[in-house]
């Protein structure tokens, strides 16, 4: 694990920025701020620049931890209870437009038509009636490790999680690859295109139809639910490692590939979860903390823990970045719009 400590005179630098878009813009939907974002973020002190730059360009790691920015807990006011909460100007936009700037270093912030309304920044706190769920909304069930959107071909190259409030030091769970200990044997089987991956709960239902969406729009919702349609009914077969044999990438999600494998593929997915869990680590967040997760190394997860719905629970802002949007530009409605059908 990468951390890197912000100095005062880059806090100062990073809120001066902030504060500058915060007087033009009230949230980061805002496509005209999305596309400035990027040349603000040019902005950031060098420092931060460097930090960001070397977590993405070595590999060194797959976890960057970036701490001290500053959160004024009263102005947030009470952590949401209803997960339609969304008001405009949002009470972290000062954080919400820093963590930002900061993940465009990295690539582009993207967001799914099939989560959080299309929202790009999205909230993390637990929901009345979501306890037992494998959701973001989830809170007394572990929610068990896995890769970001493992069964979508343009998943999140990053996953970003800023804190605005923890107060009960819940732990983001997480470990990277590297750290594994595998066998030879099992290695070789991980790697072949034999195992399958279903679609999460988030994207099983490819929300809601506007009155007045475009022809464009339909078309491609339509496409997103016959991908997850197709994916439920017969997933296609992919390696769980794969890249560079000697260093490779990852993509499981456990939960969601009970019973759709053969009998070596289960043991060798067994192998592998056991010696993930045996090589698990974790940080707990403290308000200003950001934790970006290398989605092709890292598999993450969350400590359970008992929500109080009074206001003062644990709430996250969370971004998935991307670092070649060109990738998923026949599954966005135009060049400079950053939501996935």
């Amino acid at each position: 694990m990468l951390t890197h400590h912000l100095q005062d005179d880059d806090v100062a630098a990073i809120e001066a920025v902030a504060d500058e878009l915060s007087r033009r813009y009230d949230t980061v939907e805002s496509t005209e701020f999305q596309a400035e974002s990027r040349l603000y973020a040019d902005e950031l002190p060098r420092r931060v620049r460097r930090a960001l730059h070397e977590y993405r360009s070595t590999e060194k790691s797959g976890i960057l931890v970036v701490s001290g920015l500053s959160v004024d807990d009263a102005a947030l006011g009470e952590t949401p209870a209803d997960r339609r909460h969304k008001p405009v100007p949002s009470t972290s936009l000062r954080q919400d437009i820093a963590f930002y700037l900061i993940a465009n270093l990295l690539g582009d912030p993207i967001g799914w038509a099939t989560q959080q309304d299309g929202f790009i920044m999205h909230d993390v706190y637990p929901v009345q009636g979501f306890e037992h769920e494998q959701i973001g909304w989830g809170s007394e069930e572990t929610l068990t490790w896995h890769t970001e959107d493992a069964f979508h071909p343009l998943r999140t190259d990053y996953l970003g999680l800023m804190c605005l409030r923890n107060p009960d030091g819940v732990e983001t769970t997480a470990c990277d690859i590297a750290d594994v200990v595998l066998d030879d044997e099992t290695r070789e089987v991980l790697s072949q295109e034999r195992f399958r991956i279903l679609p999460d709960d988030a994207h099983r239902i490819a929300g809601g139809q506007a009155g007045d969406e475009s022809a464009r729009e339909r078309e491609l919702r339509e496409r997103s639910r016959q991908r997850v349609a197709s994916a439920m009914e017969s997933p296609e077969p992919v390696a769980v490692l794969f890249g560079d044999p000697d260093a490779p990438y990852l993509r499981i999600d456990p939960h969601y590939m009970q019973g759709v494998q053969g009998e070596a593929e289960q043991q060798a997915l067994d192998t592998i979860g056991a010696a993930i869990d045996d090589a698990m680590s974790g940080v707990v967040l403290s308000p200003g903390d950001i934790v970006f997760i290398d989605n092709y190394r890292v598999v993450h997860g969350r400590k359970p823990f008992r929500a109080r719905f009074d206001g003062t629970d644990r709430w996250l802002r969370r971004l998935n970045v991307a670092r070649d949007l060109r990738k998923s530009r026949e599954a966005r409605l135009a060049a400079h719009t950053r939501v996935i059908y």
